[in-house]
């Protein structure tokens, strides 16, 4: 069979989930749970995989849900494929502004179209659908759980929602998302305000990049992680929260840095800051890992994705600088990669923008990553 004769066999079965799985997102949608409370969308997944023939086990670190599927017998590797389930807290009290309900559509559809096709392969998937990404809890609460113990997987896979446009998959060989670091200061006396403000402008000169805020921003966004010796190829970024403005005035910073090990150098200005400032400095937690894609598996998968007619494939050579991501803890332990999957569609007002205020994905999308996910794992079965 041809690779374009595969695309069109694997097309055909997935063609049978598709507006079940855009059901399956709006129900999720209107109903967003936050992160450790999934226990609805856990069902509801639960229920899926189940009626697809998988062997599925509940409460897994949480409201984790694993659901597991054997081809047919004989000698194959096993492959663990992640989607994240929770919602963005809000003000309103939470919504899905990641991407989270199309991520865990699009893990359902994937273990669907493989359950119609398990004869084509011999081997074994293992889903993981993961609660409390939102706060980096997630990913180490499964792994404790035993989620790659019971069924140790080769490589591990997992999507997630980007602003690029629909049909567009990235590949991200040796790079991914930065890692979080915390950071806290305590400033006592009658001239502790005016000091924490220029503890924050030293802060400030620390920082190279900004969170982007328009079309054009975004757009110089993309062209530099497209470019390997580009403006994000190292960076420091930094939110800033004014905790208290009385006696004693306290400020908190979360920090994201790239590459990895900016973040020692980062604590050493940081206290030196704080003691020019008088401040006390403590950093309440060690510094979260960045999640950083194996650079053979992302070009393989890669390479591979570029057979497929249905989609257009491009690499980024830089981390993505906003976000944390636990899928990280699962590439500590099992070599692989994230793809990210353009969801964007600016033309229906759909700019794909995670943790935007506005976020919107075209649902085309489910059935891209469907079929390109599941196009993957059946070639990386054969390798």
């Amino acid at each position: 069979m041809t690779g374009v004769e595969m695309h069109e066999f694997i097309d055909a079965a997935a063609a049978a989930s598709d507006a079940g799985l855009i059901a399956l997102r709006r129900d999720i949608h209107r109903h967003p749970e936050l992160a450790g409370g999934e226990q609805r969308t856990a069902g509801l997944v639960a229920e899926r995989l189940r009626a697809a023939g998988l062997d599925v086990r509940t409460g897994v670190g949480g409201h984790g849900v694993v659901g597991v599927i054997d081809g047919r017998p004989g000698d194959g590797p096993t492959l663990l494929y992640r989607a994240d389930m929770d919602a963005v807290p809000t003000e309103q009290g939470g919504a899905h502004l990641c991407g989270h309900d199309l991520h865990t559509a699009i893990g359902v559809g994937i273990a669907e179209t493989l359950a119609r096709l398990r004869d084509r392969f011999a081997g074994r998937v293992v889903f993981a659908f993961q609660p409390a990404e939102e706060t980096l809890e997630g990913a180490r609460a499964m792994i404790d759980d035993g989620v790659l113990d019971a069924h140790p997987p080769r490589e591990a896979y997992a999507l997630h929602c980007a602003p690029l446009p629909v049909g567009v998959l990235a590949a991200l060989p040796g790079v991914g998302q930065p890692g979080q670091d915390t950071c806290h200061f305590e400033l006592s006396g009658p001239d502790a305000a005016t000091t924490a403000a220029r503890l924050l402008d030293g802060v400030g000169k620390l920082v190279t990049v900004t969170r982007p805020t328009s079309d054009d921003d975004y757009a110089a966004l993309f062209a530099a992680v497209q470019t390997p010796d580009g403006p994000l190829a190292t960076f420091v970024f930094a939110d800033v929260e004014l905790v208290a403005t009385a006696d004693p005035v306290t400020v908190d910073l979360w920090l994201r840095a790239w590459p990895e090990s900016r973040h020692a150098e980062l604590r050493s200005q940081l206290a030196d800051l704080a003691t020019e400032a008088g401040a006390t400095v403590t950093f309440p937690r060690p510094v979260f890992p960045a999640m950083v894609c194996s650079p053979e598996l992302s070009d393989a998968g890669a390479a591979h994705l570029r057979e497929d007619p249905g989609v257009a494939v491009m690499t980024m050579h830089a981390a993505w600088p906003f976000s944390g991501e636990d899928f990280a803890l699962f590439l500590r332990r099992v070599p692989g990669a994230m793809f990210y999957l353009g969801v964007a569609d600016p033309d229906a007002g759909l700019n794909g923008r995670p943790h935007a205020p506005d976020f919107g994905a075209d649902e085309r999308a489910i059935g891209v990553g469907v079929r390109a996910m599941t196009g993957l794992l059946l070639h990386r079965l054969r390798v």
